[in-house]
């Protein structure tokens, strides 16, 4: 599974870090960064939290 941005569309509200903080990274102005494109197994509930907590649908996993 790959956790994909699309930094276009990040307003930086910062919500996506908090489930999966070892998959995302917020610069300082809080707009978000991926640390990994691959999510390992144990780590794919935390990157679907990340994708849903995203307001304006700039993550998305690809199976």
């Amino acid at each position: 599974m790959k956790l994909l941005l699309d930094s276009t569309r990040c307003q930086g509200y910062g919500l996506c870090q908090e489930p999966a903080p070892e998959l995302i990274e917020l610069d300082d102005w809080g707009y978000a960064g991926l640390s990994a494109t691959e999510v390992p197994p144990r780590g794919e509930d935390a990157a679907e939290a990340a994708v849903a907590a995203c307001p304006n649908s700039a993550l998305r996993l690809v199976k």
